[in-house]
């Protein structure tokens, strides 16, 4: 298999088939990247397209980031960054769980508003991270980075990581514990961010 760093290479020297494998490669997950954290599919498409576009351009100015994977879901979160705090976004309402299930023609009804039940609390949950917690669980979580990864997405030490995705899973916890009426445990976040 090509590494992104040949594919970069490649591209770097204008290699149309190289960006088709990359794009190819990466749509799909920062597509859903993005998705999570925009909640706004069409936004998240027009943002995956920047980020390629945004790789273009570093690959023709510069050299190729040394590894590349971060360096687009950086792009990918910066881009959510800066959108959130342009007047765009305070204009643009949001609405939770507006996301459409896929449908399953297996599924009960009741199965049907379960998830999308499941998946409007979920949404919720992340709204009450900050922005780079809500980054920093999806990249972990939904997107399978390694930590080490996101620290480099996010322009934050390992250990910073570590501590901010830990108080990420407490709150969520505390959120799910007094939504559902259960009592709170002790360590189970310290559990979670060794899985």
């Amino acid at each position: 298999m090509v590494t992104d760093e040949q594919l970069a290479e490649r591209m770097a020297e204008g290699d149309q088939v190289a960006f088709e494998m990359f794009v190819h490669r990466y749509h799909g997950p920062l597509l859903s990247y993005l998705d999570r954290m925009l909640r706004n599919p069409q936004k998240a498409e027009d943002f995956v397209q920047e980020t390629f576009v945004r790789l273009i351009r570093q690959l023709r100015r510069g050299p190729v980031p040394e590894k590349l994977k971060p360096w687009i879901y950086r792009v990918a979160k910066n881009l959510c960054f800066d959108y959130w705090r342009s007047a765009e976004s305070r204009s643009n309402v949001l609405i939770s769980g507006t996301l459409p299930d896929r449908a399953d023609p297996l599924s009960s009804v009741v199965d049907i508003y379960e998830r999308q039940e499941t998946r409007k609390e979920l949404l919720q949950a992340l709204d009450s991270l900050s922005e780079a917690q809500r980054a920093i669980v999806i990249l972990r979580f939904f997107q399978d980075l390694k930590l080490q990864d996101i620290a480099e997405v996010m322009d934050m030490s390992l250990s910073a990581v570590k501590s901010s995705l830990y108080q990420s899973l407490k709150k969520l916890k505390r959120r799910y514990d007094a939504s559902s009426g259960e009592p709170s445990g002790k360590g189970d976040a310290a559990h979670a961010t060794k899985r």
